[in-house]
């Protein structure tokens, strides 16, 4: 009994580490994403005339004008613009050419996903290889001025660029919507600020995003994977081109607003975010001592945190597993060690809800953050169970 008590103690003080590791970092991009400011990247001054952006579109009719009358805005001629329908049973093709942009049409019933939609618009494209491509969502709405930051910053740096992705509310939100779009602030906006004040590469967010062509032929972006732009984020940056954060440009898509379309959004989001971790974080380790790079040392420990109900879901079974062991076996220390994780971690999410949470989500509702994380455990199940392997496309609201 002794023995046993003894390698139960041990597994939790290394779970524990671990979990204080990884929320002393978290604490870390938090409070420098805070301190930030209006700091920018550096931007070159050329003509912003030489990129391309390119839009995958699966079955977008009801949006797919209103994505590309905003992006007219921001480009010089509706040409520069390259809508790839990808597997369309709808008139989104139609819709496009007849806004005077260009339009591929691409039908394979075998190699299905956002990733084959961006190799195929990729290859016609290299027909005249532009500086920069800009990729963009079918369902997003970009903030005036975003394309051409983004685009002379990654001309300055010859790195990707990454906008930062906003989810919008619903009309009538729900409790739960709200922490949602809390949740994905932290991902996309502090958790990724902070890494890249460092200098230290960031996950892609899928869409506004800008990528010197360069970049691009040194990875494989045709992938039907779930997570295919957190796959293609961490490929750069083993490829030599980390991620960065333009904190001053927007662009922004909406939440779902029914409940079965937002749990199978979620299911897609954090079974792609989990498979990239078990995947990813041993190559990102290895590349890291290979290359001699602590960059890709940091991007493989941000991305071992798992999507944040996941993670407090962790840190709550740490701390009643550490509970039972004191009780039992008279250990106090790793339930006191847990306790200061766990504060840790809270008094991070705190700061960035105080930070940025304000306006999404109000101080009453927060009381909203523990059915929220019950509305999540199915989908951690299911990962378990059966978890998400093949590309499905959110349904858009009409």
């Amino acid at each position: 009994m002794l023995l046993i008590l003894n390698i139960l103690e041990l597994g939790l003080i290394s779970g524990t580490a671990i979990y204080t590791s990884l929320n002393i970092l978290l604490g870390i991009e938090v409070l420098a994403a805070v301190s930030q400011g209006k700091h920018e990247l550096t931007s070159c001054q050329q003509s912003v005339s030489s990129f391309r952006v390119l839009i995958p579109a699966h079955n977008e009719a009801s949006g797919i004008e209103k994505t590309l009358k905003n992006l007219f805005l921001e480009v010089q001629m509706p040409e520069q613009i390259c809508v790839v329908a990808d597997n369309c049973t709808d008139n989104t093709a139609t819709l496009a050419r007849n806004l005077g942009v260009q339009v591929l049409e691409r039908t394979d019933e075998t190699r299905k996903g956002k990733g084959y939609a961006l190799d195929f618009g990729l290859t016609h494209l290299a027909k005249v290889p532009p500086t920069v491509v800009v990729i963009v969502d079918a369902d997003c709405q970009v903030k005036p001025g975003t394309l051409a930051k983004i685009v002379n910053q990654s001309l300055a740096l010859n790195l990707p660029i990454q906008s930062v992705y906003h989810m919008a509310l619903p009309s009538d939100p729900s409790p739960r919507d709200r922490v949602s779009a809390f949740a994905v602030t932290v991902k996309n906006r502090v958790r990724a600020g902070g890494l890249s004040r460092f200098g230290f590469p960031i996950p892609l967010a899928g869409t506004g995003m800008a990528f010197p062509w360069a970049a691009l032929q040194e990875v494989n972006v045709a992938s039907g994977h779930i997570a295919e732009d957190m796959k293609l984020g961490i490929d750069l940056a083993i490829a030599g081109y980390g991620p960065k954060l333009s904190t001053e440009t927007l662009i922004t898509s909406n939440l779902p607003s029914n409940g079965t379309v937002a749990t199978s959004q979620r299911t897609r989001w954090e079974h792609g975010h989990l498979q990239i971790l078990t995947t990813y974080v041993p190559q990102l380790i290895k590349a890291a001592w290979q290359q001699k790079r602590l960059s890709l040392l940091i991007m493989a420990l941000d991305l071992a945190i798992p999507p944040l109900a996941l993670w407090v879901i962790i840190g709550i079974s740490l701390t009643l597993f550490a509970g039972i062991l004191a009780i039992f076996a008279g250990t106090i220390w790793p339930l006191v060690f847990q306790g200061v994780a766990d504060l840790l971690l809270l008094i991070s999410i705190l700061v960035a809800w105080g930070k940025w949470g304000g306006k999404d989500l109000p101080l009453l509702q927060l009381l909203a953050v523990p059915l929220y994380i019950l509305w999540k455990i199915p989908i951690y199940f299911k990962f378990v169970l059966n978890p998400q392997s093949t590309w499905i496309r959110t349904e858009r609201d009409q």
